[in-house]
C-alpha cells in the first residue's frame, strides 16, 4: 500500500487553505491572522494574570514601541512592526530555546510565511535591513517589559537577556491582559488604521 502523503496545509476560519510549505499571498487574510494571534500565548502561557498574554497583544505593543523609537517611520514600516510575528498564527509561538533546538527548518518556514504575509499587504517580501533591525529592537524591548512584569523574571535576569530600554522609551507603556476577542478586535482596528494611512500617502 502506498504511503499517504503528509498534509502540509491548514484550513483557516476564512475558508482559505494555507500550505505551510508553499504559502501564497492569496491565502492570507488579516482576520485569520488576528484571530490566531489572539489565541496564541506568549511565554508558553507562563505569565501572571487571568488571561494569557497573546502574540496579538505583544504585536500591538511592539508596534507602539517601534513608533515611539522611530517617530518618522512610514506607515508601511509600522505595519511591518505590527505583523512581525504574523506567521505564529499558524505555527505558534515557540520560546527561543525551542527555536534553537529545531534549527534551520523552523526558520525557513517562518521566512516563507513572513514573505507571503508581507506581499499580501503590500510590503516587500524581505524588509530593508535597517527596518528589520529597528523592529527587532522594539521586539526585544517588549520582551524585557514582559519578562519583568508578567513572566516571572527578576530584573537582573531580564537585564542579562534583553537590552535595557531607555526610560523615555518605555514611559507610558503598559502590558495589557484582556480576553482574546478584545485583543483580536484591537489588532484588526490598528491594522485598519495603518492601511488607511498607507492608502492616503
Amino acid at each position: 500500500m502506498a504511503k499517504r502523503a503528509q498534509r502540509a496545509w491548514q484550513r483557516m476560519l476564512s475558508g482559505r487553505r494555507l500550505d505551510l510549505l508553499d504559502p501564497t499571498p492569496m491565502d492570507i487574510e488579516i482576520l485569520d491572522i488576528a484571530h490566531g494571534l489572539a489565541f496564541v500565548a506568549r511565554w508558553n502561557g507562563q505569565t501572571r494574570g487571568n488571561w494569557a498574554y497573546s502574540v496579538a497583544e505583544h504585536s500591538l505593543l511592539v508596534e507602539e514601541i517601534y513608533r515611539k523609537s522611530q517617530p518618522n517611520a512610514e506607515a508601511r514600516w509600522r505595519l511591518a512592526a505590527l505583523l512581525h510575528d504574523a506567521p505564529e498564527y499558524v505555527i505558534g509561538d515557540m520560546i527561543s530555546p525551542v527555536k534553537s533546538a529545531l534549527g534551520a527548518e523552523y526558520g525557513e518556514m517562518d521566512a516563507r510565511l513572513t514573505a507571503a504575509v508581507h506581499l499580501r499587504f503590500g510590503l516587500p517580501a524581505q524588509l530593508p535591513k535597517p527596518i528589520k533591525l529597528a523592529i527587532k529592537q522594539a521586539d526585544r524591548v517588549s520582551a524585557w517589559l514582559e519578562a519583568i512584569q508578567i513572566a516571572g523574571f527578576s530584573r537582573a535576569e531580564a537585564d542579562k537577556l534583553f537590552p535595557v530600554p531607555a526610560e523615555d522609551l518605555i514611559d507610558g507603556l503598559e502590558i495589557r491582559l484582556r480576553p482574546p476577542i478584545e485583543t483580536r478586535n484591537a489588532f484588526v482596528e490598528r491594522f485598519g488604521e495603518l492601511i488607511a494611512e498607507i492608502d492616503q500617502a
